[in-house]
């Protein structure tokens, strides 16, 4: 009767696959993936971790947020809000988090209401601070204009990511 219990117990843990992937950076310890800004005004992005992979292209937007999916000693694997993903150097990379726009035109409100009073429009690609969310909205600084936008219309911050204190 043991045996069989164990029997059954090994069936089912080989038919539940293989187990998930590490949701901390074997790096850092940080969450992957986890959002993180460009700090500079040019981040070269190889091929590969390191120095003597060719560089693939060239971001020049400093503060562009960026999603970091993969760590490998000093190199961060990052994925842009295009799914275009290559490598950097950690130097390269801020812990202070920006959103961009996307879809289209967007309204800055002045609370989290959808009927509350617009603070600016933002076009698509307009890159702003994110001072934190609550539930669906997030609040943002965008060239010196505080408010706040809905969560699906800005790329950089995680459906689930805790809410603003």
């Amino acid at each position: 009767m043991r045996r069989a219990a164990i029997l059954a117990l090994l069936v089912l843990w080989a038919m539940a696959g293989p187990a998930p992937a590490a949701t901390v950076g074997t790096e850092t310890g940080l969450p992957i993936p986890r959002y993180v800004t460009l700090r500079a005004k040019e981040v070269n992005v190889r091929a590969g971790p390191g120095a003597r992979y060719p560089i693939e292209w060239v971001y020049q937007r400093p503060n562009l947020p960026v999603e970091v999916i993969a760590e490998f000693d000093t190199w961060r694997k990052i994925r842009d809000s295009d799914g275009v993903e290559g490598w950097v150097h950690q130097q390269m990379l801020s812990g202070r988090r920006t959103v961009v726009v996307i879809g289209g035109e967007r309204l800055l409100r002045r609370r989290p209401e959808p009927s509350a009073p617009p603070v600016a429009r933002l076009e698509p690609g307009v890159v702003a601070w994110l001072e934190g969310c609550q539930r669906e909205w997030c609040e943002i600084d965008v060239a010196g204009l505080d408010g706040w936008i809905q969560r699906a219309h800005v790329w950089g911050v995680r459906a689930d990511e805790a809410a603003k204190d």
